[in-house]
Parts: structure tokens; sequence; C-alpha cells
């Protein structure tokens, strides 16, 4: 049996658990595009503070793609995974034909979502990191790793639904972790969602365009 309808929902329901964040100057929500959007709009609008889109690339490994040797975000950040890097012997000049492309893949969603509008202000702030779940965790890693360097006062990561495991070690590695669900077995992020469809371009730029009118940066 699932625990939400769909991403709105569960969005609400987490909103609900945040409440010590409402009406705060100092609040940033930032959402994982692209499924994270709908859930982060709903707990932006509940605590009435600004929403933007945090977006992640993954440095994948030359030939062995899923493996990740760092990842880049919005930013300019680039976090390295220097245990991998070592002992697959990748060369700097590797890593940075890699990076290279996926920067141009990331300014090209950062366009699509953002338009112009630079990324907010982060250091100082309250900043809480929204996805629709956590599986392996790793996007959301990368991203915590990346927020770091731009010193948010504190970071908040917060989901309807994650791996025990995942939710775990991340926890560690964050100033609060929100998990509304933690079940076991867990079996995957979307078998807990009614209504867990693909979140098209088009919603992700309307509902960040929604939260732009209702609350300015």
């Amino acid at each position: 049996m699932s625990a939400f309808h769909d991403r709105t929902q569960a969005g609400r329901l987490l909103a609900a658990q945040l409440t010590p964040y409402a009406q705060r100057d100092d609040v940033l929500v930032l959402a994982l595009p692209r499924g994270g959007v709908p859930v982060a709009y709903e707990v932006a609008r509940a605590l009435d503070a600004p929403l933007d889109v945090y977006v992640v690339r993954k440095l994948g490994v030359p030939g062995q793609e899923e493996l990740a040797l760092g990842a880049i975000a919005s930013g300019g950040v680039r976090v390295l995974n220097p245990d991998v890097v070592s002992a697959l012997r990748i060369s700097e000049a590797e890593i940075d034909a890699i990076t290279a492309r996926e920067q141009a893949e990331l300014e090209r969603r950062e366009r699509l979502y953002r338009g112009d509008r630079a990324l907010p202000a982060v250091s100082e702030r309250t900043v809480i990191l929204v996805d629709d779940g956590l599986a392996t965790g790793a996007t959301m890693r990368a991203a915590v790793q990346a927020l770091r360097q731009l010193r948010p006062r504190r970071l908040v990561v917060a989901v309807p639904t994650g791996a025990p495991e995942t939710c775990a070690d991340l926890e560690r590695e964050v100033d609060q972790l929100l998990c509304l669900i933690s079940p076991e077995p867990f079996y995957g992020v979307g078998f807990w969602y009614d209504h867990f469809t693909q979140t098209p371009d088009a919603e992700v730029t309307r509902l960040l365009r929604e939260a732009a009118l209702r609350r300015p940066q």
C-alpha cells in the first residue's frame, strides 16, 4: 500500500513537519529537478519561503559512467572523489574534459529552468534541500557536498521517503534530515506513490515561475 497519492500531497505532508522554518527571512528551499520540484513547491508555499532548483550532474568514470568520480552543481561547484580518481588513475585532463561536457548540460538545464536568474545567495542562510525520495542518495549527497562549499548556516534535507541505510548515512552529513517514511524493505521511491510519472520540464518551469511571482527571491 502506497503512502502518498502524488508528489503534491507528499510535499504538503513534508511541509507540515517543517513549520519551525515558516515565515523566516533566512530560509531558502532548493529542489533537485525534476521530481523534487513539485514536492518542494508545496514546502516553499507552506513556509512562505523562496524556491529555486539546485542542478547536479554526476561526473562518470570513462567507460564506467555509472561510477561517479565526482559531481558538479549550480554555483560553479565541483566535488571530486579522490579515492576513485586515484584508484583508476584518471588524469586531470580527463577530469577536465568530463567536467566540460557535463557543465554544458548543467548550464542548458539551468537556462531552461531559471532563465537568466542567478542562483540565489546561499551563504549564511538556512537551506532546505528537497527531493521526492532517496534510493542510493548519490545525487543528494553530491548536492550536499556542493552546497557545503557555499557556506549555508544550516543545511536541511527533506524527503517524503528514503531507503533506511541511505537516510542513516546522509543524516551524518547534514544538520537535519527529515524523511517521513523509511520502510524496510524499501523497493524504490516510486513504490510509495500512487502516481509517480516523470515530471516534465514544462511543469518544472511553471512551478518555479509561480513560486517567483508569489515570493520573490
